[in-house]
């Protein structure tokens, strides 16, 4: 188990009461040059709600409990934790009393690295955390985690008799002068005062820890604020994230190209492999196209989507399995092997070029990285959808409707969708094994004619989702829309049923631009080409099933 202590600040109030903060998002990196993201407590939280359990209060990630944590949330800053420290034993005691004292004031996370990834720097960011313990240490490694404010204990505890006992000595000290009487009436009268202050401080004590509750995400903030303004060098320009960097270069180079821009930025843009040259989108741009893509190119959010570095991806398969059968006692046993094969996925690539106004790559108030996010996908999801579905093979993928072995059902009439028994004979034809998992697909006219369709008890085969977001079923499978399929016709292949877990998709290249600002100068633009590798394809035609509109 690691053991983690960061710049942190907390402070203890009455009967104990300990509140600030384990662990702080972000950077800079800790001691051990690790960064913990915002999020990465979500999962043991839930798991410690789930469980009715709380991690353990410590001291020093040893020993015996010294109190028990009330509270603990993720907030925009880390992890803020509430507890309260056990006064009724010996440990509980100790530990305030450092704390008060001054011994103890920092928090420190004991914890296991679930999910985690290091950069070229040696940089490790932290995804997701699985929290075992959270500690009060006596020096955190940043010197400016320090206790805010130390406040007594209500009278009647063990913290605040021995408060009172120091301040009774202090008293009685000052008040004998020599060849006085430390029994007389001025020593008594002064304890009776020291006693009296003590009862108005225990008062507003717990006053204040009443306004204390009511600003305590106000101080939380102020609380990290002062934290940074302590750091040493805190007054030193910080430097943008890589990630930053990238996005801001890019799109320097898509407003005005690489002639006006400076060599640091022309550094920070990632050059694309091969002979066309050109620059790749900064990660937050290939993030939108993704999800744009997704929109265009349905078959994209059903399918298995991973990436490649090479031209081809080969798919060792099983092309023949062992045969058995039942002997007798001394009877010659059957002798086979198993066989087995590849399969290749070739990359193809994706072209499209995109003029657009110099005056408008001049305004600088117009989301340019939006607007082209927008357009490449539309037109690379439209190309990529009619692939996936009707591709031949050349110079594209293969799609389903033209891959070898896939079987066929017929709907039961020549032209038509037939009865509802159609459907229910396409379902039960796939094995139970691809079926658990397999889902509807068809283009929208389609769709209508199957809402009308009903079993022999009257009952819609279609079913409208539950829950908002969810996708409608037939046959309790989800439905997914596919544009680019056939309409329903004579002979035509209108309805796919499968496991779209098989049709597998590998990115080569997301997206790589090129600026032209020569070829249309004359016109007033500038031309970007962009381009898309992937390969795409059925790996197991066994895993669906097509209907075909025929008797």
């Amino acid at each position: 188990m690691e053991h983690l202590t960061l710049e942190v600040k907390f402070a203890t109030g009455d009967a104990g009461l300990v509140s600030g903060y384990a662990s702080l998002f972000g950077r800079p990196a800790d001691y051990v040059n690790d960064v913990i993201e915002a999020g990465a407590f979500r999962s043991t939280l839930a798991t410690h709600n789930d469980a009715g359990t709380m991690p353990d209060m410590l001291r020093e990630h040893k020993g015996k409990a010294v109190g028990d944590w009330l509270e603990i949330e993720e907030d925009e800053l880390g992890l803020r934790v509430k507890g309260r420290l056990d006064l009724t034993t010996p440990e509980g005691r100790d530990a305030y009393e450092a704390v008060r004292t001054g011994k103890i004031d920092g928090l420190s996370i004991g914890y296991r690295a679930e999910k985690a990834e290091r950069d070229p720097n040696g940089t490790r960011t932290i995804h997701e955390i699985e929290l075992h313990e959270i500690s009060l240490v006596r020096r955190p490694a940043a010197s400016r985690a320090r206790v805010l404010s130390v406040k007594s204990a209500p009278a009647g505890t063990t913290a605040a008799k021995g408060a009172a006992i120091l301040k009774r000595k202090t008293m009685e000290k000052k008040a004998t002068a020599p060849g006085g009487d430390p029994g007389n009436e001025e020593t008594a009268t002064i304890d009776e005062r020291v006693a009296g202050l003590e009862e108005k401080v225990v008062g507003i004590d717990t006053r204040l820890s009443a306004v204390e509750e009511k600003v305590g995400s106000v101080k939380s903030v102020a609380d990290r604020i002062e934290a940074k303004l302590n750091r040493p060098g805190a007054t030193v320009e910080t430097k943008a994230a890589p990630e930053k960097l990238e996005a801001k270069a890019f799109n320097s180079f898509v407003r005005q190209g690489i002639e006006k821009m400076g060599a640091d930025e022309v550094k920070t843009l990632r050059a694309a492999e091969g002979s066309a040259g050109g620059y790749l989108a900064p990660a937050e741009f290939v993030k939108e196209l993704d999800k744009n893509l997704v929109l265009y190119s349905p078959v994209r959010q059903a399918a298995r989507v991973s990436n490649t570095s090479s031209g081809s991806v080969i798919l060792p398969k099983r092309t023949g399995t062992l045969t058995g059968g039942w002997v007798g006692e001394i009877e010659e046993r059957p002798e086979s092997e198993p066989s087995y094969g590849e399969q290749e996925l070739v990359v193809h690539e994706i072209a499209v070029s995109v003029p657009v106004s110099n005056q408008l790559l001049e305004d600088s108030a117009f989301n340019l990285d939006n607007e082209l996010a927008s357009d490449f996908a539309e037109e690379f999801g439209r190309i990529e959808a009619v692939a996936f579905v009707a591709g031949i093979g050349v110079k594209k993928p293969l799609g389903i409707l033209n891959t070898p072995g896939i079987p066929t059902i017929n709907s039961g009439n020549a032209s038509t969708l037939g009865s509802a028994d159609a459907l229910i004979d396409l379902y039960h034809s796939l094995p139970s094994f691809y079926a658990a998992n397999a889902a509807w697909g068809m283009n929208r006219t389609t769709m209508g004619a199957v809402r009308k369709m009903k079993d022999g008890s009257g009952s819609y085969l279609w079913q409208e989702a539950i829950s908002e977001g969810n996708p409608p079923t037939i046959l309790g499978r989800p439905v997914v829309e596919m544009p680019d399929l056939p309409d329903v016709g004579a002979n035509a292949l209108a309805v796919v049923f499968g496991n779209f877990r098989f049709f597998r998709i590998f990115d080569r290249v997301n997206l790589s631009v090129l600026r032209d600002p020569y070829s249309q100068a004359k016109f007033g633009k500038t031309v970007f080409h962009a381009r898309r590798r992937l390969a795409a394809g059925v790996t197991k035609p066994e895993a669906f099933r097509l209907l075909k509109i025929a008797a």
